[in-house]
């Protein structure tokens, strides 16, 4: 073994000087057909995309930085009462619910707009920025009637989404929607408007944008920008069969968070005029009787009692065809200027009545809760 040993290191050191000195030369060669190079082909990165496509990226790129992602935990409650939810489980900690949403920063300070029904319940809120610093949310004030909430996180020159105009916004207009579906942060969706002013139920303030930009669970109060980069709504609901975007999904235009934000950053709710009517759209029939050019303005079915409506002596039958001086379309476009109208101010109402046209002076009362008529 000794010997054996000392001959397989000679061999060694004879194999090491031959090489080391040229005599022998070692080539390594790949095995045929693994040639280190692609069996595909690669297009070099030269062109940029067209102008009409890199809108896209660019308003992506200024808009998703305002935009945040919110979380909210909260309690659960039993149906039997908290008391005897308490004594059955004492000691077994209540296992909270949570929930996803979107929203977006409007004021530098750190003042938030999301849908009120992401938070209403909400026992915590919790909004985590583009950066993906976590902010504990306070809520400063949110309107069941239209859906909207205003937050307050801390901060300081916090990045901010402009504010643009949704009543100039025409049917097949592109938009975009960047929001948290199923917990996906920043996700960006873009689409057409495909109807305005639609009416879904959701309330006597509907007045939805309609869109067919991909909308799910998680976008709720996330922004709808158009091609200028600036606010155009903000994405509330959906229609769909299955839970999942079905390619109709309704945005709050801008020009109605711009009268309720104001009044919740103030004062934490909506205040409304109050006017006391319940109305129902013209119908060709009753524009004959009126002498109506065309079917419009709102046709007063009844009057509460002691209601602004009541003390100017207005009475079913009468067909409001004015407010402020300006033409009422329709029943909720009366609503509408009537609850965006402060309470205590003083307003003339035209109307028909009985085919005669006359008017009214009216104080407008304060919409309560408990009002059912507007």
């Amino acid at each position: 073994m000794r010997r054996l040993g000392i001959l397989l290191s000679v061999t060694v050191l004879v194999v090491v000087g031959l090489v080391a000195s040229g005599v022998i030369r070692v080539e390594v060669h790949s095995p045929s057909g693994a040639e280190a190079k692609p069996f595909w082909r690669d297009k070099p990165v030269t062109e940029t995309l067209p102008d009409g496509l890199r809108i896209w990226v660019e308003i992506a790129r200024a808009v998703r930085p305002a935009v945040v992602n919110i979380s909210t935990t909260e309690k659960v409650k039993s149906p039997l009462g908290d008391d005897l939810f308490s004594r059955l489980f004492e000691g077994q900690a209540r296992r909270p619910r949570t929930a996803l949403g979107s929203g977006f920063i409007v004021s530098a300070d750190g003042y938030v707009v999301t849908n009120f029904h992401v938070v209403r319940e909400a026992a915590q809120i919790m909004v985590r920025t583009a950066d993906q610093h976590e902010h504990v949310a306070k809520m400063v004030g949110g309107d069941a009637k239209t859906d909207l909430a205003l937050l307050k996180i801390d901060g300081g020159e916090l990045p901010t989404l402009p504010f643009g105009d949704s009543d100039r916004l025409e049917v097949g207009e592109p938009v975009m929607a960047i929001g948290n579906p199923f917990g996906l942060e920043q996700t960006v969706t873009t689409g057409i408007v495909s109807a305005k002013e639609r009416f879904i139920g959701g309330g006597p303030y509907d007045d939805f944008i309609q869109t067919d930009a991909s909308i799910n669970p998680g976008n709720s109060g996330g922004p709808l920008v158009d091609t200028r980069g600036a606010l155009v709504g903000i994405n509330s609901a959906i229609f769909s069969q299955t839970g999942g975007w079905a390619g109709i999904s309704f945005a709050i235009p801008v020009s109605l968070a711009r009268q309720v934000l104001p009044q919740l950053k103030e004062g934490g709710r909506v205040v409304r005029g109050y006017l006391g009517v319940g109305v129902a759209p013209v119908t060709p029939e009753t524009a004959r009787e009126a002498k109506l050019p065309a079917p419009r303005g709102a046709v007063v079915v009844e009057v509460a009692s002691g209601s602004p409506a009541a003390r100017a002596k207005l009475a079913p039958g009468d067909v409001i065809t004015a407010f402020k001086g300006e033409p009422v379309n329709g029943p909720r476009d009366l609503t509408r200027r009537v609850a965006g109208t402060p309470p205590g101010t003083g307003v003339t109402l035209a109307f028909i009545r009985n085919g005669e046209p006359r008017t009214a002076d009216v104080t407008l009362g304060e919409l309560r809760d408990a009002d059912a008529k507007r």
